[in-house]
């Protein structure tokens, strides 16, 4: 069945308290989906996030972002007052996300709903007691870790104290004694979470659309998964890296991607039959319905580049798991619906890998208008396994992106798609149209570029801190002459559903 969707972060939608949520405007965002024909809604990783702000770089693989949590929900059950929610200091700027505000007031606004709860028995509980039990394989190391790492004014675990730092049992009982509080408060912020957030997956689902989720490859080097599980990564002695992840240079930067992340030690996996990659899988499809790979080359090839180097240009290519990942999560989890992120420059294994796994790649029409080039990204060139997209969070906006190109490569785009004549203002529409009319079974279209909105509404710019992830959605941009056109073409190319 042929779909289309919106991509659109959580993060970004609109509402009060400074950040996107669990909120009303969530499930608004949910109704907009539907009314507009769309069957999926895709958005970023929901993991906790860090330095930086980036949901790739997350605190842990399997804990939710307390950012997400909707404070007026905790007001409806009494555990805040809304006197205490408006005179926290979230930030004024509705158009974009101010998170160290948002750090310095969450917290602080959070324990007082920890407090109430505690004080109302909630943590006695049947129904928090069983998410303890059941989530336990994960939760504890993630709330100690979390209570420590604040004992430690928030310092990355590699520059705790020695004892803690390598785990050593004496140390780990009495930091579980010292911070039981603490401890208890990240338990509590991850059921709020769980709940919360099944809530508006529950909704969604009932109306038809579906959840794309976003799995980063990676996990970041500041997080419980490194710190309590060592011998998944290539650390040393020291548990320090031997070498991390990144990508060589490329059009994105000169000088390539120094993501810094963690290596795998896939050996190690592979003898314990990828125990920790089943796990982190199948947590994922309880939170989503299709899961994204992200940088699916990783899994054929993966980038080392040496521990300490400040560029990304003196890495290796060192094989990975290929295959016989894939094979085991099918024989354990049974088929999945996983698209693959294959983006980027791809070797002849790469793209065998995609084809014996099965999973659909992705397709953005962002790379495919070079002049005088037959480019696979280009529609004419799909077959029905594959998810097209604009752009993705990574890219600049259409508008943004049509701006910087060169004259030739505009007039062949133009060219490409008949639209001479076409305003500029409207261009938007005819990379949309080129999106959803072509073979690909699923199309996604940032929000962004159904707006026409330019490089201000850019997600992330890859290689670059300080001005990524802030972009909100503002209060009734999405109006209904705008939700009737996108119901219009979905509906013409074929990609709402018959009884719609």
């Amino acid at each position: 069945m042929r779909k289309s969707g919106m991509l659109m972060p959580v993060s970004a939608l609109p509402g009060a308290y400074g950040i996107g949520c669990f909120s009303k405007e969530a499930y608004e965002f949910v109704d907009i989906l539907k009314e507009a024909g769309q069957k999926l809604w895709q958005i970023l990783p929901l993991g906790q996030t860090g330095y930086g702000d980036s949901p790739y770089q997350s605190f842990s693989t399997f804990a939710g972002n307390p950012y997400f949590i909707d404070l007026e929900t905790l007001i409806e059950d009494e555990l805040l007052t809304k006197e205490e929610c408006d005179q926290a200091d979230f930030g004024e700027n509705e158009e974009e996300i101010d998170y160290e505000k948002i750090y310095n007031a969450r917290f602080k606004v959070l324990k007082l709903a920890y407090a109430r709860a505690k004080k109302n028995g909630l943590m006695e509980s049947k129904a928090y007691r069983t998410y303890l039990e059941e989530e336990k394989a994960w939760l504890a190391d993630y709330a100690l870790y979390m209570a420590v790492k604040d004992s430690f004014d928030g310092k990355s675990w590699d520059q705790w104290e020695e004892d803690i730092r390598l785990r050593k049992p004496e140390a780990i009982a009495a930091y579980q004694e010292q911070l039981s509080a603490e401890i208890d408060f990240y338990e509590f912020l991850q059921y709020l979470f769980a709940g919360q957030w099944a809530g508006l997956k529950t909704y969604a689902n009932e109306q038809g659309i579906e959840i794309i989720g976003d799995i980063p490859i990676y996990v970041a080097f500041d997080s419980a998964d490194t710190w309590a599980n060592p011998k998944l990564f290539q650390l040393d002695e020291e548990n320090l890296p031997v070498a991390v992840a990144g990508c060589p240079p490329d059009a994105f930067s000169a000088t390539g991607q120094l993501w810094g992340n963690p290596l795998y030690a896939w050996d190690y996996h592979k003898k314990t039959g990828y125990d920790w990659w089943m796990k982190r899988v199948a947590c994922c499809f309880k939170l989503y319905d299709i899961i994204r790979i992200d940088h699916f080359r990783g899994f054929d090839e993966y980038y080392a580049i040496p521990y300490g180097d400040e560029t990304a240009e003196n890495g290796e290519w060192m094989p990975g798991p290929g295959m016989d990942l894939f094979r085991t999560m099918k024989e354990t989890l049974g088929d999945l619906p996983i698209i693959a992120e294959d983006l980027g420059f791809l070797t002849d294994t790469v793209r065998q890998l995609l084809k014996d796994s099965g999973y659909p790649g992705m397709k953005v029409l962002e790379f495919a208008f070079v002049a005088g080039e037959d480019s696979d990204y280009l529609p004419h060139n799909y077959d029905k396994n594959c998810v097209v997209y604009t752009g993705t969070h990574d890219n600049d906006t259409l508008a943004g992106w049509f701006d910087s190109m060169s004259k030739k490569n505009r007039s062949f785009a133009r060219e490409y798609m008949g639209s001479r004549r076409v305003p500029k203002k409207e261009l938007h529409w005819q990379f949309i149209r080129l999106a959803l009319e072509s073979p690909a079974r699923l199309a996604v279209i940032p929000i962004q570029d159904y707006l026409g909105l330019g490089t201000e509404a850019r997600i992330n710019e890859p290689s670059t801190l300080g001005k990524n992830w802030k972009w909100r959605l503002l209060p009734g941009e999405v109006d209904q002459t705008l939700v009737e056109k996108c119901r219009r073409l979905a509906k013409i190319y074929g990609r709402l559903a018959k009884n719609s």
